[in-house]
């Protein structure tokens, strides 16, 4: 047989798509070893088994092959060995093989013993120790991967030579794990040349998709494996939800993209995805995205390439609401075409829009009011007395009326316009001004009525002056009525006595003034009562005669003075009823005791609201702006100012226009359950508003707002024992609410407010009675058909919707958790779902960064499993009082190794081994602020952070004291888990 073999100077290893070849050249004539364990064959290593010789492939191309013909010796065993091959990383090995294999029914007389097949071996070793006579030439140690068989044998003889057909089989085998490996071939009987070995393993090449780049991967150790590659973003892009995967499957090809990067702000992608470009000056990009640059609006300018947003030119503003894209606007012209009309001392202004709005459609006016000519020499602002409607500040119509003026005095009046940029300009708002004159006047209303005494025929009444005058007051007139046949009386002093009434009667009284312009409004109707002739006798025998005796001369009877004590009892519950009845019932309860009285139990919810809620006249509330929006409405600053009571700051929720009775009736409701509470850690109410549109609800106002989003803004810059004062304020005020048997069921640090004393306050009464209703908020989740805060609240109200103060206290645990993470979400990112099942498992939240572990023990007590076990709120003042005396036992923190919570995801200190890159490193613990400060500064790789020193920290621009705090404790955190790494790979 003649047999064709390549040249050894020739490679046989070829490099085809994702095929790699293992770097090794094959010369078998010098580097492959033969042998034969026939015993007494004429066969001898090298001369006798395989041969190499030349001869013609099937093109008639000379080549250079290894062949073996010994068919007619019974029991072959003729092997042939490669040069030891290095793996290279490789888990699988391929194989090609290109053979030709005599046909046994062309060569005549050939035995039995002939075959046309051979076999493949393998053999791994971390070096080349190979011998002639090792490894051993048998099944074992070598190991066996596949018999080949020829799919075509050859037979033809033509011009002295047999015309091979040459075949070609590819075999894999794997997992390889030493250095390296030999292939042997077996022959057994065969007459067969060995024309080319190829020997390769695949993988995926480096790519870049889906705006990630991933590097060469080698495929898997089995046919069907996937091996997974981390891509890591281009640069200037980052990634999109999921960390960003491909999979390299065994052929070498890339599949099952997850997750993608795109460019960040600043920054393009062009060139098919593959770069993320800096914008070029003019244009502009604001947030991460595919989408191109875009070119500045109108008035605006970029400073530098990679720009995120444009800067608007000097006298062109934007607001922080206004979209990136939107041109710069200025401040509007003055208001044109002012007119004014007076009534007495009522003005009426009307004007037209400014020739220049800036370029925005929020325009409105502000009216400014100055009173001249007063005798002080000059204009000073008008006082609070004066009322404009709709509302001095904020009009977006273009007329406004203005009473209670004072008489004949002269005023001026600027109409402002401003727009949303108005605040940013340094200059004063454009404005047209106007002077008016006032005439006479009638006087302004009577505020309150006040009685002074009664008996079962007679009441006698006080009232205050007018606020406004408005001349020399002549006398008052007092309208006064039991049903309908209203009567009539005048005084000349604001007191009066009225005569001839009947006992227990329930009276209507209003009074007005009078000047010599007439008579003024009348005031509000007041309510009183006479008393029964029951009542009157009672009050009679109450009398206490005072006798003094005096022996001196005589015996000197000294006749007391008679003390009448007027006591206010109920009527009894034989007595008839009267038409105004409920206007004069009040909340009673037994000496030394108060409990909540659920508004819900009466009949007409509106008797719960005058019974606990203190009725406001309109007048004296005045809205200043909007600071937010409330379920029913419009959230408000403002002020009060009440008869006799200096003006105060206050808040004022509003119910919006075309309510609904029972909307009407759930608004208020929460001023029922509030004004049953005094206690200076519990929200004050003021009053409400009802008797005139808007209803309003008027409580203190907080000046920091909920305590959850101060916390957020004011991250570490206060005290343990600050932090521990403020949960102290918030369980004083849970514990009064305990005593008056009330269940809050929302407590939250949302539900928190804060005044500028850094005082809390427990808020927000509404879910006690609402929680099938809100729906608005994806804070409150269903469960069993109602709605329900779960990260706040204790398993058993969850199950079974069992809300006791057992359960608030659950809530307060959460709270101080959140107080002592700043505002941090409870349970992260986890769903609804997992927070529900992770505490049915006995977990509980790990203690926040830098809480003292007396803390974290309290709250892990308020969050015993039964309900029974968890402390009083009278406990947890105590508990924290003593925590405030002693600051000492708030020194000890708990170790980051703590037992208390099981091994589920503690999140307070992020492992920075899940992160590729410092940024994403620096959004784990939220100062992602820093990110362009770090990368400036050259603090891009972990190992450049984990040294970072205080001084460092100053150096890249982190200048308040609770971020850096935040930082360094996260570096100490990431050297030590540095270190563990260290000493675990030793």
């Amino acid at each position: 047989m003649i047999g064709h073999l390549v040249s050894h100077k020739q490679p046989i290893l070829v490099s085809l798509k994702h095929y790699y070849n293992l770097c090794i050249t094959i010369a078998f004539s010098a580097e492959m070893s033969c042998f034969t364990a026939f015993s007494g064959s004429k066969c001898v290593a090298h001369t006798g088994c395989w041969e190499e010789v030349s001869g013609y492939d099937e093109n008639m191309n000379t080549i250079r092959t290894y062949q073996v013909c010994n068919v007619f010796d019974s029991s072959q065993n003729n092997w042939v060995r490669t040069k030891y091959i290095r793996r290279h990383g490789a888990q699988r090995i391929h194989v090609q093989m290109k053979f030709s294999v005599r046909d046994c029914s062309s060569i005549p007389n050939v035995p039995g013993s002939c075959k046309e097949t051979f076999n493949l071996y393998y053999y791994e070793s971390d070096s080349d120790t190979a011998t002639k006579s090792s490894p051993s030439w048998m099944e074992n140690p070598w190991v066996k991967v596949d018999t080949i068989a020829a799919d075509e044998s050859f037979s033809q003889v033509d011009l002295g030579g047999r015309i091979m057909k040459i075949n070609s089989e590819v075999r894999g085998f794997g997992p390889v794990s030493r250095n390296g490996f030999y292939l042997a071939f077996q022959d057994y009987g065969a007459c067969m040349s060995l024309i080319a070995v190829r020997v390769y393993y695949r993988k995926c090449p480096s790519v870049i998709q889906n705006g990630a780049v991933f590097p060469e991967t080698l495929s898997g150790a089995e046919s069907t494996s996937l091996v997974a590659a981390r891509g890591v973003c281009v640069p200037n892009g980052e990634e999109v939800d999921v960390p960003i995967k491909l999979y390299c499957n065994g052929d070498g090809e890339w599949m099952v993209p997850i997750g993608r990067c795109m460019c960040k702000a600043g920054y393009e992608a062009v060139e098919n995805g593959t770069v993320c470009r800096a914008c070029v000056s003019g244009f502009f990009k604001a947030a991460q995205g595919d989408h191109k640059c875009l070119q500045c609006p109108i008035n605006s300018r970029t400073t530098s390439e990679g720009a995120t947003n444009c800067v608007c030119r000097n006298g062109y503003y934007r607001t922080d609401s206004d979209p990136s894209q939107m041109p710069c606007t200025t401040v509007p012209s003055a208001p044109q075409n002012v007119i004014s009309i007076v009534n007495e001392t009522s003005l009426r202004l009307e004007w037209s829009p400014p020739q220049e709005s800036g370029g925005r459609e929020d325009v409105v006016y502000n009216i400014i009011c100055k009173s001249c000519g007063s005798g002080r020499g000059g204009c000073t602002r008008c006082g609070d007395n004066v009322q404009f409607v709709p509302r001095q500040l904020g009009l977006t119509d273009t007329r406004v009326h203005i009473s209670d003026l004072l008489a004949h005095t002269q005023y001026t009046f600027e109409i402002q316009a401003v727009n949303g940029v108005s605040d940013q300009s340094p200059y004063s708002p454009q404005y047209a001004s106007v002077n008016i004159t006032t005439n006479q006047a009638a006087p302004s209303a009577v505020s309150i009525i006040h009685q002074v005494s009664r008996t079962p025929n007679s009441i006698t009444l006080s009232w205050s002056q007018p606020d406004q005058p408005n001349g020399v007051i002549l006398d008052y007139e007092l309208q006064y009525y039991e049903k309908w046949n209203s009567s009539l009386t005048r005084s000349q002093t604001n007191t009066a006595v009225i005569r001839g009434l009947k006992p227990g009667t329930i009276y209507v009284f209003q009074v007005r003034a009078r000047t010599v312009a007439g008579f003024g409004r009348f005031s509000g109707k007041m309510y009183f009562q006479t008393m029964t002739e029951e009542e009157y006798n009672s009050s009679i025998q109450e009398k206490l005669p005072l006798i003094i005796g005096s022996a001196a001369a005589g015996v000197v009877f000294i006749i007391a003075i008679t003390v009448f004590i007027i006591v206010c009892r109920r009527r009894s519950s034989d007595r008839p009823e009267s038409e105004y009845t409920d206007k004069l019932q009040h909340y009673t309860m037994s000496p030394g005791m108060k409990i909540y009285i659920d508004p819900f139990t009466y009949e007409d919810p509106n008797e719960a609201v005058r019974e606990f809620a203190k009725e406001i006249e309109i007048s004296c509330v005045k809205i200043e702006q909007v600071i937010g929006a409330g379920e029913f409405g419009e959230v408000c600053s403002g002020n009060l100012r009440q008869p006799g009571k200096r003006e105060i700051l206050v808040a004022i929720k509003t119910l919006k226009v075309g309510y609904t009775e029972r909307q009407r009736r759930d608004f208020l409701s929460e001023a029922s359950i509030m004004g049953q509470f005094d206690h200076p850690n519990i929200i004050h109410l003021e009053g409400v508003v009802t008797k005139s549109s808007p209803v309003m609800i008027i409580t203190e106002f907080m000046e920091n707002g909920s305590l959850d989003s101060f916390l957020r803004q004011n991250d570490g810059q206060f005290t343990v024992i600050q932090l521990v004062g403020m949960l102290r304020g918030i369980a004083a005020g849970m514990k009064y609410l305990c005593d008056m048997n009330y269940v809050h069921r929302d407590l939250a640090a949302r539900n928190i407010l804060v005044n500028s004393n850094l005082v809390c306050k427990v808020s927000d009464f509404g879910l006690s009675r609402f929680l099938e209703d809100d729906t608005s908020d994806p804070t409150y989740t269903s469960a069993l058909g109602g709605k329900i805060p779960i990260r706040w609240t204790a398993p058993e109200a969850i199950q079974y919707r069992k809300f006791t103060s057992s359960s608030d206290c659950w809530s307060y645990g959460i709270v101080m958790w959140e107080v002592m993470s700043y505002g941090e979400r409870p349970y992260w990112d986890m769903s609804n779902q997992d927070v529900i099942n992770a505490i049915e498992q006995d977990y509980r939240l790990p203690p926040p960064m830098d809480c003292p572990s007396a803390l974290h023990q309290l709250m892990l007590d308020c969050w015993q499993k039964d309900r029974n076990n968890r402390p009083k709120f009278s406990q947890i003042v105590s508990t924290l009082d003593k925590m405030i005396r002693n600051p000492n036992s708030l020194k000890a923190m708990t170790p980051l190794s703590s037992s208390v919570h099981l091994p589920l995801l503690d999140r307070s200190t992020p492992d920075f081994s899940s992160f590729s890159t410092v940024d994403e490193w620096l959004d784990a613990i939220k100062m992602g602020q820093y990110k362009e400060n770090f990368a400036n500064e050259g603090f891009n790789s972990f190992d450049v952070v984990s040294q970072m020193t205080m001084e460092d920290i100053h150096r890249v621009g982190v200048t308040l004291a609770g971020h850096q705090k935040k930082i360094l404790n996260s570096i100490q955190s990431m050297r030590a888990q540095m270190n563990q790494i260290t000493s675990v790979e030793v």
